[in-house]
């Protein structure tokens, strides 16, 4: 073994032992990128190690690195779909959908959770941010469902496994980071946005379908048909809700505008729809609003700075092209590789954030893939789907606490009751992994 890969897996021990003893992942990346930075300089200089570090190359253009993020096109998208994301959040527009969707559904056995699985698409396709979800849809649902004789392990497993489709269905930022770090044109933020929407609705509807033969089973209970009246009164309040994921979805696909552009049209949507539609939010909320937007933009940007930093140390060291190269020369066929990646990728995302997850991984993985033939839009969902299971996996999965702090109940009953949903996602990544039409079909239709 050589210095190289010595160095490599002392960086990755490192960053794991810094997380399990509880350190925050950004000062964690920051600081293990900046610590090998120096070592790899100080072995080259005083040591004459065969390495690739200079201090010019990697300390020496960090501030550029740091401003070509905060410059890029792409991170504008961010900051404007996180106050989108707050704001609707604030809007009520999540309570109008439940209640709205719950007098059509809720004559189906199980239709007050297949309802939730249904706002939470719907709040996925708006928003973009995963707490806010598990949140809004733990603290809507999870009460009327018990009082409505539903189990609360069903109850909560549900909100759990129904939030993570916020980083998987478009606007996602999870999405809009990887093309960031890819740089792309194969891999640009719209395909990987139309990339998402097939998963993303296949996830929904296997969890329905698994929710409605568990309520046939153990015959959970059905609400009263609701009238022609309170079906058109249902489809009026949630009329503006659906009408943003029309803007948004159909002004990329039509190509009216870019992603980018996208998220400042639906910023502007979701004020006006908050502070003159519903009027839960007035003008004095606004400050607030965007202090929150700005609170969570900042940490962000602050973990991408991190990571970006943790990242380029790696690609100084010339490890993507040699992990490429030593997978190429081990023979891996792209079946086996794409097994490992799940497999690194489900240990890493019970222990890391996605955004911190792709920052470092995504650089090293599609170059390999590209090499094996796989398709990087197919990788970057096999990827997204990987982080869904990471926030419902123990022992640091976000969602689980989340839900734990909403509902009350103990972290190690939230993960029991998340274990069955958390074999249907495995389950369900076996499939995107294998099945690449299933991803790929969306962006090859529309030529993308």
């Amino acid at each position: 073994m050589g210095l190289e890969e010595i160095l490599v897996i002392a960086m990755f021990a490192s960053f794991m032992g810094l997380l399990l003893l509880g350190f925050p992942v950004a000062w964690s990346l920051a600081g293990i990128g900046l610590l090998f930075a120096v070592l790899g300089y100080v072995l080259v200089e005083h040591f004459d190690a065969n390495l690739w570090f200079t201090w010019d190359g990697t300390i020496g253009v960090l501030d550029a690195r740091i401003y070509g993020i905060v410059a890029n096109e792409l991170m504008v998208a961010l900051p404007l779909f996180i106050f989108m994301g707050i704001m609707l959040d604030r809007s009520g527009i999540a309570e109008r959908l439940m209640h709205s969707l719950v007098r059509v559904l809720g004559p189906l056995r199980g239709g007050y959770a297949v309802t939730v699985v249904v706002v939470g698409i719907l709040l996925a396709a708006s928003t973009g941010i995963v707490g806010a979800s598990v949140a809004l849809l733990g603290m809507l649902s999870i009460g009327p469902m018990l009082q409505a004789n539903y189990n609360k392990s069903l109850a909560v497993g549900t909100a759990c496994s129904v939030g993570t489709l916020g980083i998987l269905i478009p606007p996602s930022i999870m999405l809009v980071l990887m093309a960031d770090r890819l740089g792309t044109s194969e891999a640009s933020v719209g395909k990987l946005f139309m990339a998402g929407v097939i998963p993303g609705i296949m996830l929904g509807l296997v969890l329905m379908i698994a929710i409605y033969i568990v309520a046939r089973i153990k015959k959970l209970p059905a609400l009263p048909r609701a009238s022609f009246r309170e079906w058109l009164r249902a489809a009026r309040e949630a009329f503006w809700g659906l009408l943003l994921m029309v803007i948004i979805l159909g002004g990329i696909y039509s190509g009216m505008f870019t992603p980018t552009e996208a998220a400042a049209v639906a910023a502007v949507y979701s004020a006006f729809v908050a502070l003159f539609v519903y009027k839960d939010i007035t003008l004095r909320d606004c400050p607030k609003v965007l202090l929150e937007s700005g609170k969570l933009s900042i940490m962000l940007m602050f973990i991408i700075a991190n990571a970006m930093l943790f990242a380029h140390v790696l690609t100084t060291e010339q490890i993507p092209k040699a992990i490429t190269a030593w997978v190429i020369e081990a023979g891996l066929q792209p079946w086996m590789f794409l097994l490992v990646v799940n497999i690194v990728l489900l240990v890493a995302g019970a222990f890391m954030e996605p955004s911190a997850i792709i920052l470092i991984l995504a650089p090293i993985l599609f170059p390999i893939a590209m090499q094996l033939g796989i398709d990087p839009i197919h990788l970057g969902i096999i990827m997204v789907v990987n982080m869904e299971i990471g926030l419902i996996t123990p022992p640091v999965g976000l969602n689980l606490f989340v839900a734990s702090a909403v509902t009350g109940m103990p972290v190690t009953q939230v993960i029991r009751a998340v274990l069955p949903w958390l074999a249907l996602m495995l389950s369900f990544l076996v499939i995107i992994t294998y099945v690449p039409s299933i991803s790929l079909a969306l962006p090859n239709w529309l030529g993308m």
